[in-house]
Formats: C-alpha cells, sequence, structure tokens
C-alpha cells in the first residue's frame, strides 16, 4: 500500500496532468496535516516534482517546510529554504499558482518573517518584486505581498525597488482566497507613507497615511493608530497645520484613536503659536512618546518646517532684512544659522530671495513664475494627461458595478429582504422600495 506522501505525489501528477487545477487546490488543503508530520521527508517530494509542470504542489510543501520551527534551527537549513523558495518565485508556472494565490502569497509572508527574523531584509527585496510580478494581473492590482516588499525596503533602507510600485495607483485588490486581509492594506499605506517620508516626498506621504486611517474600521487597529500619528506630523511639516480628516473616516478613529494620540495633538496645537520656543517645550515634555513610536526624526523636521514657515511670513511684510533680524524674529541661534535656512529655502523654491554676503542683508522678491513658458504648458499638459486617466479608470470602475449582480439586485426596487414582511391576518403582504 503507498504511503501518505507517495498517495499526495500520486494526486499531484495526475490533477497537474489532467488540468484540474481547482481540484488539485482542494487536495492539497486538505494535506497540511499529512505534510507536517513527515516533514523530514518533504525535501524528497521536492525531488520528484517537477517545477514547472507541478508548481502548486511544489507550492504547498514549501509553504509547509517554512511552517516547521523544529527544522529552522542551522543557518544550513534557511540558506536551504531560502534558495528552495528562491528557485520556486523566479521558476514557478504563472498560471497554475493564480489558481492558489492565498497560498502564495503566504509563501511570501513566511519568506519575509524569516528574512526579517535573520536580519537580512536586502536578500529577499528582489524576489519579492518578482513574486509580485508573477501573480499580479495588472500593475495597478494590490497583493498582500506588496506589504512585505515595503517592509524589507524599509529594514533595508533601500526605497527605490518599492517606488515602481508605490508611484502606480491601485484601481484593483486581489482576491487572495475570496478575500484580502486588511493588514497587509494598511501595512502598504502604513509603510509606503513610512518610505515616501523618508524620501521627503510629503504630499505622497500624507496621502499614503490618510489611505491608512480612512480605511473602514469597526475596531482600533495599531496600524492606524500609528499611521494616524504620523498623517499629525507630515501635516504639519507640509501644510503648517493639521488637515481635517474626510468626514467618510470610521467613527473609531475619532473616539478610540485620537485619545491615544493626545502627545501630538498638543503638539499641532503648540505649532499653532507659531513660537518655536512653546513647540521645543511640548517636544521636550513628550520626548519618551515620541521615542517610542519612532517619531523623534519627525519632530525635529517639524521645528525646522515652523522656521521655515516663520521666515516665509517674514517675505509677505519686509523688502530687506539683515540676517541678524531674521534670526532674532524666528528665533533661530544666529545669523550664521538664518543664512543656512534662507539658502535652503531658495534651493527648494519655497521662497525668492537673494543674500547680500558683503553686508549681511536679505532681498525678498515676487515669485518669477509668469506661467507662460513651455515648460509649464507641459507640465499643465501633463497634468490634464493624468486627470484624463484617472477620469477613465473611474468611469471603468463604474461600469463594472453597474453590472455587479448585488448592486442590481439591490437597486432594482424589491427589497424584501431588507423589510419586515407586513401581515394581515396571516396573508403576506408584498412591499416594494419606490
Amino acid at each position: 500500500m503507498a504511503s501518505a506522501l507517495e498517495q499526495f505525489v500520486n494526486n499531484v501528477r495526475t490533477l497537474s496532468a489532467q488540468g484540474n487545477f481547482r481540484e488539485l487546490c482542494e487536495m492539497l488543503n486538505k494535506s497540511t496535516e499529512v505534510l507536517m508530520k513527515n516533514g523530514q521527508h518533504l525535501d524528497n517530494v521536492l525531488e520528484t516534482l517537477d517545477l514547472q509542470q507541478h508548481s502548486l504542489g511544489v507550492l504547498a510543501v514549501l509553504c509547509v517546510k517554512f511552517s516547521l520551527p523544529a527544522l529552522a534551527t542551522t543557518p544550513d537549513h534557511h540558506e536551504l529554504l531560502f534558495a528552495q523558495a528562491q528557485e520556486f518565485i523566479i521558476g514557478c508556472n504563472g498560471e497554475q499558482v493564480r489558481f492558489a494565490p492565498d497560498t502564495y502569497a503566504e509563501l511570501c509572508h513566511l519568506l519575509t518573517h524569516s528574512l526579517v527574523e535573520l536580519k537580512l531584509p536586502l536578500r529577499g527585496i528582489d524576489l519579492m518584486r518578482r513574486a509580485i510580478r508573477k501573480i499580479q494581473l495588472f500593475d495597478s492590482q494590490l497583493t498582500s505581498i506588496h506589504a512585505d516588499l515595503c517592509q524589507l525596503c524599509l529594514l533595508a533602507k533601500c526605497f527605490k525597488p518599492a517606488l515602481e510600485f508605490l508611484n502606480t495607483d491601485i484601481t484593483s485588490i486581489s482576491q487572495e482566497g475570496g478575500q484580502f486581509d486588511a493588514k497587509y492594506f494598511l501595512l502598504y499605506y502604513y509603510y509606503g507613507g513610512m518610505i515616501y517620508t523618508a524620501l521627503k516626498n510629503y504630499d505622497r506621504a500624507l496621502y499614503f497615511f490618510e489611505v491608512a486611517i480612512t480605511t473602514p474600521a469597526m475596531a482600533v487597529s495599531h496600524v492606524m493608530l500609528e499611521a494616524y500619528k504620523k498623517y499629525i506630523l507630515v501635516s504639519l511639516i507640509l501644510h503648517g497645520k493639521v488637515l481635517n480628516i474626510p468626514k467618510y473616516t470610521s467613527q473609531v478613529v475619532g473616539r478610540f484613536i485620537k485619545p491615544l494620540s493626545q502627545a501630538y495633538h498638543d503638539l499641532a496645537t503648540a505649532y499653532t503659536t507659531n513660537n518655536s520656543d512653546e513647540l521645543r517645550t511640548t517636544i521636550n515634555k513628550y520626548q519618551e512618546s515620541f521615542a517610542r513610536d519612532s517619531n523623534t526624526g519627525l519632530t525635529k523636521q517639524v521645528i525646522a518646517s515652523l522656521y521655515k514657515k516663520n521666515i516665509q511670513r517674514l517675505t509677505k511684510t519686509f523688502l530687506t532684512l539683515s540676517l541678524s533680524d531674521v534670526a532674532s524674529r524666528v528665533q533661530l541661534s544666529g545669523p550664521g544659522e538664518a543664512e543656512k535656512y534662507i539658502l535652503n529655502m531658495i534651493e527648494d523654491g519655497e521662497i525668492f530671495a537673494t543674500i547680500n554676503q558683503k553686508d549681511g542683508m536679505v532681498i525678498f522678491h515676487d515669485d518669477p513664475e509668469k506661467y507662460n513658458s513651455p515648460a509649464m504648458l507641459r507640465r499643465l499638459e501633463e497634468e490634464m494627461a493624468v486627470c484624463t486617466d484617472l477620469d477613465r479608470k473611474v468611469q471603468s470602475m463604474e461600469e463594472d458595478i453597474m453590472v455587479n449582480p448585488q448592486f442590481v439586485k439591490k437597486s432594482c426596487g424589491t427589497q424584501d429582504d431588507d423589510i419586515p414582511p407586513a401581515t394581515t391576518q396571516g396573508t403576506k403582504i408584498t412591499t416594494y422600495s419606490m
């Protein structure tokens, strides 16, 4: 009588040859316990399966191998696991693994967790890029593997590989096992916001944190809480005030998350006074909280943004000022620091001014942009193209909703399931929604 593993291999080969991948997925889901009990023989099973022809079978075996903590003790074992996962992700049959996107994503999650534990995030970045491309149906589709890639890029401080995905606006979410774990949705936007913040692309970072905050929720999420804290800081850096969150935000944000972020609200209140000393006092008061949240660096940038904001306010009042006056009015340490701030702001296009080094005077100018140059026309055309493409995507999504069976059923007028039946002497009276 064939052993359980031999039967497993035979089933994988037979169903793969028949092209009956849905039945194969059901069989693999029921075989996890058998594979777990025979963990020491799984490498032999992999040798008997062909990577291209039996991708689903190999995927199931690899997931079980990563889930065996008793074996994960030696560096050689980790190296073998990584090599097997790398070979699978690069060479597997994309059409087959799309029948089990949840299992495929689980393998990537397990691999990412292993690399994070071993403090080797850089090794997994290119592999996660390949994994996403393998399973994606189109570029703007979000998979749960996106969060893994962003996490590895953050830990490795190597952001460029994630940008090709982050810069693409999401229009669809992959249905992994008929659903999508909200945790990975939140983590993708939270990690993405952190990457954009590190690159000082605050406008994009603020958008990513806002998406994380406004995700529909019935309970407090730690990811949403941390995103909310960074949303406040980035909003202050970018706009000089905390922008109001959209009205469609879940009630849990106002009811639970805001009270848990009191230090950040006090910081925002101090910022509105335009007094850098008061702002610094507030930051020192909650120094431990900011350090615990790993937001110390951002609070320093908030102070710098207040200095810049106060310098911008001077440009609306004065035509010329000495560097000493600027330092005094903005509460900087001296003319040298004032000159440093002004030069950086001129370079970034935040103010228009010149500094006379001979007498230490700053001359403020009006914005020289007349909006009539070829470069500005080209920029306008690019912005219009983006808006046109967005409108096209919105129309396409609206058409998909209009033909959705659930939407059609809801909007056709028969709402019997939603309205309690009215009865008269035992006879049901059908009601209709007009």
